[in-house]
């Protein structure tokens, strides 16, 4: 194309350079036809996917590169759930562990190596996230069948959506062709993921700055209907809520006697229990149920309710009594979380080893 008829001053004749009055109108003239017909020349010559410095995801992305994709995925998640019910919450928690920081793009998965400070040290992480050996299994069975194309992210993202499926929660339409960071955001670990003790005002606080509003907040705080919490993460709600060494007096009676005998005033930190009394290893909308019923465990999970806001209070009623709206609202939510900054095109890489970027190995 041409440049600007106010830039162009000259045409060339023979290899000399000549100044010629017509010369402008046949520069404006490429000029109105190139912008007129722009958006016919990018559509008719698509840029084809994989190639493009900046395609976004699209659920079909290994439609062609790697058609097994999910399906090698689930494979994997079945041995492992039912060799260990709890690893389903496990990994949809590495999603939003790693969606937290930075984006969706795996770098909570990488080892501490030189010049990488792993993410899995940070305060909201240490002896927390869990999972990372079946993400590995998969990874490695994703490597045997279609070598270097599945990104770590992606990983991440498809054992999310299989472990909620595999749990009897909702299937959505996963966006796919994240790529991989090449290093790990520890400070950004320790500064962006929530932690068990927020308040409403610090939840919605955190999930703004991932540009997810109230209702993602309260949809995707029903993900603690499966899995299982530390004692530490809620003893202050047992013993010390207001720094007052007495309870907090939200929390239903029978479940306070229940959690207290779990959960001793010293020691016992790693005692587990779970997140969600009624159905502990089903995805569904008792998490709801229970909060409303003064039964959440968590205290960034009572507060939903508790929190005197009433869009969030009626979100949470709405949920309680509605299973297939909550379904609806978190795959919306899931969703709108995964396509946040994610590495596309040329940006990042595809690692080999989700635990180290590429030239290390």
């Amino acid at each position: 194309m041409q440049e600007p008829n106010h830039k162009i001053q000259h045409c060339r004749d023979h290899g000399v350079i000549q100044e010629i009055p017509w010369c402008n109108f046949i520069a404006f003239f490429y000029l109105a036809v190139s912008l007129a017909f722009a958006d016919h020349h990018e559509s008719a010559h698509p840029v084809p996917i994989g190639h493009g410095p900046k395609l976004g995801l699209s659920p079909d992305f290994y439609k062609s590169t790697c058609p097994q994709a999910d399906e090698i995925v689930v494979s994997v998640l079945k041995k492992a759930i039912a060799k260990e019910q709890r690893i389903a919450a496990s990994l949809l928690r590495l999603l939003f562990h790693d969606c937290f920081v930075q984006g969706c793009d795996a770098s909570v998965l990488l080892d501490d190596s030189e010049g990488v400070v792993s993410e899995k040290n940070a305060l909201p992480n240490k002896n927390s996230i869990r999972g990372f050996e079946v993400i590995d299994e998969i990874k490695a069975a994703l490597e045997e069948t279609c070598p270097h194309t599945v990104s770590c992210a992606d990983t991440i993202a498809l054992a999310a959506r299989g472990s909620t499926v595999l749990s009897g929660g909702p299937y959505w339409e996963l966006p796919l062709g994240r790529r991989d960071s090449k290093t790990a955001y520890m400070k950004l670990a320790n500064k962006n993921l929530p932690p068990p003790n927020a308040t409403l005002h610090l939840l919605i606080k955190f999930f703004g700055r991932q540009g997810l509003d109230k209702v993602d907040l309260v949809a995707l705080s029903g993900s603690h209907t499966i899995g299982m919490a530390r004692c530490v993460s809620f003893k202050q709600r047992l013993y010390n809520q207001h720094r007052d060494n007495k309870p907090d007096m939200t929390l239903e009676k029978r479940i306070y006697y229940k959690l207290a005998s779990v959960c001793p005033r010293t020691g016992g930190d790693n005692n587990i229990t779970p997140l969600d009394f009624a159905s502990p290893p089903k995805f569904d909308n008792s998490y709801y149920k229970l909060i409303v019923e003064g039964k959440g465990l968590l205290n960034s999970d009572q507060v939903l309710w508790t929190g005197k806001d009433p869009e969030i209070a009626h979100l949470v009623t709405s949920y309680a009594e509605n299973e297939s709206l909550f379904f609806e609202h978190y795959m919306n939510s899931i969703i709108k979380m995964g396509n946040r900054n994610p590495l596309l095109g040329y940006d990042g890489e595809i690692r080999k080893n989700c635990r180290r970027v590429n030239h290390v190995l």
